[in-house]
């Protein structure tokens, strides 16, 4: 699989990682053995990053990762963790000592001397104008706790922000077919600054995989159920912030797009690779067939500039007005 520079990490990463948030909690139950089977298969079809969070299933999912890295030795993988939601979000909580406390759990859950990468994980808003946090990241570093430090963000505003200071390796941020706003002033100024930009919610919660109609319910402890209105967390980490209804309807319209023999999800994911900036995009997978079918977008051929701007007409009409200016 194409390998990019992640950013100032300096690590060459695969174009199509593995998201991890399925594997801990919030998207219905995956079992142990399922879960290191998807792990396995993603490394398998050549996925050589994986993305997780200390808050995924509290710990969980940084825990499954540590036994399949037990498992495969020395391998040539890189693992992004996220810290900074195991206390209520306020800015001061964002201290040496809690920061040096959550990434020690990490480590230990990961069975890892130093974490490959950390990242704020969605922090508020004012912690991008704390030199203290920035310098605290630093001192993790310095300490070998942490090889490289980064961020991930809700908003525009916060991933520039994030860009502009000297020492973060990495953006994490949402872009996908139902959410293009990123692609302005974001990914042009990271790549001026040499920053790596991580993609989530690559397929819009699963709405672009087309698998979804008017009918689909999903389990009550899946996020899609319970954060439609954002009561959990920010409303824009389920379905992109789209409408469900107004997202089935975007999806009908881009479904033609689908180059032969290639599924809708494979063209998503297809469609972010494509992007000038993206360093990697990281779907998640509740099983071992959709691991490897994610994998396989990144043989796909890039797609016609007819495509693209197809996709961006879709946007346009029916998406734009509800998310643009929010994110």
């Amino acid at each position: 699989m194409e390998q990019r520079t992640l950013g100032r990490t300096g690590r060459d990463v695969s174009v199509i990682g593995l998201g991890t948030w399925q594997l801990g909690a919030d998207w219905g139950d995956v079992r142990e053995e399922d879960a290191l089977a998807v792990l396995r298969a993603a490394y398998e079809s050549g996925v050589r990053f994986f993305d997780t969070a200390d808050v995924y299933g509290d710990g969980r999912s940084e825990r499954l990762i540590g036994t399949f890295l037990r498992e495969l030795g020395d391998g040539d993988v890189v693992v992004a963790t996220k810290a900074g939601r195991r206390m209520p979000q306020l800015p001061e909580h964002y201290t040496l000592e809690n920061l040096r406390a959550w990434t020690d759990r990490s480590r230990e859950n990961l069975g890892v001397e130093r974490l490959d990468l950390v990242q704020l994980h969605c922090p508020p808003s004012a912690v991008y104008g704390s030199d203290a946090v920035f310098d605290a990241l630093d001192v993790l570093v310095d300490e070998g706790r942490v090889a490289s430090y980064g961020v991930s963000v809700e908003t525009r505003d916060e991933a520039l922000a994030a860009i502009a200071r000297p020492n973060v390796a990495s953006v994490q941020l949402i872009l996908n077919m139902l959410r293009l706003a990123p692609l302005e002033s974001v990914l042009p100024a990271a790549i001026d600054a040499g920053v790596g930009i991580i993609v989530r919610v690559p397929l819009a919660s699963g709405l672009l995989s087309g698998k979804y109609d008017e009918h689909t319910t999903f389990a009550e402890d899946d996020h899609r159920t319970y954060n439609r209105q954002g009561e959990a967390f920010d409303v824009g980490e389920t379905f992109s912030g789209v409408p469900f209804e107004t997202g089935l309807e975007a999806v009908r319209r881009l479904a033609p797009l689908v180059p032969e023999g290639a599924t809708m999800a494979q063209f998503a994911l297809r469609w972010i690779i494509d992007q000038p900036g993206v360093s990697t995009v990281i779907p998640g997978a509740r099983n071992v067939e959709q691991a490897r079918s994610n994998a396989a977008a990144a043989a796909l051929p890039p797609l016609s500039a007819s495509a693209r701007a197809d996709v961006e007409a879709v946007y346009e009409e029916l998406i734009a007005p509800l998310v643009a200016e929010r994110w």
